[in-house]
């Protein structure tokens, strides 16, 4: 039986959609977050670093979200959900499913560590830790993540969803950027493409029958 290693308001949130929206069987193991947001010590001994999503199947162990998206389009598939090989929705498929890890993530992580910065540090040291951190907001962090979301706002005007005129796997993928820049990025300031996105990826019944099965799930919401 395929497993889903489920942490809370996480990635592997998608994996769930995902599944849903092959209508492959899945059994899911809950992990919860430790007070300080970091997964728990439990999911180290399923992937040596500890992290969600994994997935388990047939006796492979699967990490990494777009490796885990090409594992279950490919093994499950049947030709869903997956542009067909040498076209061009291919090719920005492809593009897509590895740029919503490798490009869009980081700078919206270095948005959430910024903030959370001066709201963890020393009392002493908060000021100290404030100016950097807004520093480092307003003159590296805030301006890379404006142009990728004007990157999204030119793309999603073009078509409907990333990879052209169909739903995809990577539209999947391309999700939690999205929605972590709606949480703290300020996408709702300007992009109406984007967000009308994430209006259809939130309207799905895949989507809903995945936060029902998924439990709470707050990122962008």
């Amino acid at each position: 039986m395929l497993i889903v290693h489920h942490l809370n308001n996480s990635r592997s949130q998608r994996v769930l959609w995902l599944l849903e929206e092959l209508g492959v069987p899945y059994d899911i193991l809950r992990y919860q977050r430790q007070p300080d947001m970091r997964a728990p010590a439990e999911l180290r001994a399923i992937h040596p670093l500890g992290k969600s999503p994994v997935v388990t199947d047939n006796g492979n162990t699967i990490a990494e979200s777009g490796a885990i998206v090409e594992y279950l389009v490919g093994a499950y598939g049947n030709g869903r959900l997956i542009p067909p090989p040498n076209t061009p929705e291919r090719l920005r498929y492809t593009y897509w499913l590895h740029y919503a890890e490798g490009s869009a993530m980081p700078p919206l992580l270095l948005k959430l560590l910024f903030t959370l910065m001066p709201k963890r540090a020393p009392a002493l040291l908060r000021p100290l830790v404030r100016k950097v951190s807004n520093q480092a907001l307003l003159g590296l962090v805030n301006p890379q993540l404006k142009q990728h979301m004007a990157f999204w706002e030119g793309e999603l005007s073009k078509s409907e969803w990333f990879t052209g005129d169909a739903f995809t796997a990577a539209d999947i993928q391309m999700s939690f950027p999205l929605e972590a820049a709606a949480a703290r990025g300020g996408l709702e300031q300007g992009h109406p493409k984007a967000m009308a996105f994430l209006d259809r990826i939130h309207a799905r019944p895949a989507y809903q029958r995945a936060l029902e099965k998924g439990g709470p799930y707050t990122v962008g919401r």
